[in-house]
């Protein structure tokens, strides 16, 4: 999931607007990201724990994200997470670094714009299911705009990956839009529609559509939590159930 926020919800907004460099900007629970990055030496972490229902099993999987502000526009992504295929044991998946570069803010439509390219290595276990064996290479572009406390984030992305195909499509793309605002108190939401272009090759796939929502809670300024659903509407999408949180870790040089 992405693995993708309103004070409450999924985007800061203008980073140009002074705010506390502690407080957390979620990239949870949607599969997009938004263009705000964390303040420079400041850590955040992102993790949280997914079920999807793969008939007759089911898959679990933990994706966690280190965010660390190396500039006042730009941050290091550190993605990974524990796998459980369906039928297979627990185990750890493949691990990517990135660099979130925020180049505009407020700017005529498309907002605060970034991109984060990212490469993906080969760390998890192809036999097993929780890695693909491939390094890959991946562009994603990002506009986040925020309507008087609604925010809206719109992703594009595209992936290379080495290999032949047979064990991940040699090519894929994505695109998502995602919402997120205050509801009442601490509490908000985030809703998204994502979806993945059908994929050529050995493992090939159709075209997926899917929506992602629940609530989030901001118990402190520092912390964030969230759970939710994910629902297919088009394409071999499994029916899943989240849960997890952000934590600004502070200052770590």
């Amino acid at each position: 999931m992405a693995i993708s926020v309103a004070t409450l919800a999924h985007s800061l907004g203008a980073q140009s607007v002074e705010r506390n460099p502690r407080d957390v900007q979620p990239e949870r629970p949607t599969v997009a990201t938004h263009a705000g990055t964390v303040a420079p030496g400041w850590l955040e972490i992102e993790t949280g724990g997914e079920r999807d229902q793969v008939q007759p099993s089911f898959s679990l999987s933990t994706p966690t994200v280190l965010k660390l502000g190396v500039a006042r526009n730009a941050q290091l992504s550190i993605f990974g997470s524990s796998v459980r295929p369906a039928g297979s044991a627990l185990g750890f998946g493949d691990v990517a670094a990135g660099i979130k570069w925020r180049l505009l803010d407020d700017a005529p439509i498309v907002g605060d714009f970034a991109v984060l390219p990212s490469v993906k290595f080969p760390s998890g276990s192809v036999s097993s299911g929780a890695g693909t064996g491939t390094t890959d290479a991946s562009l994603l572009l990002i506009s986040s705009h925020d309507f008087g406390g609604l925010s809206m984030d719109v992703n594009a992305g595209y992936t290379r990956r080495s290999g032949n195909g047979s064990q991940a499509p040699k090519s894929a793309a994505l695109w998502t839009v995602s919402f997120g605002g205050p509801f009442t108190g601490s509490v908000g939401w985030s809703a998204e529609c994502y979806g993945y272009p059908a994929t050529s090759g050995p493992a090939g796939q159709s075209s997926i559509v899917a929506f992602l929502g629940g609530p989030t809670v901001l118990p402190r300024p520092w912390l964030e939590l969230d759970a939710g659903v994910i629902v297919p509407i088009a394409g071999p999408q499994p029916r899943a159930i989240y849960a997890g949180l952000v934590y600004s870790v502070g200052r770590v040089w």
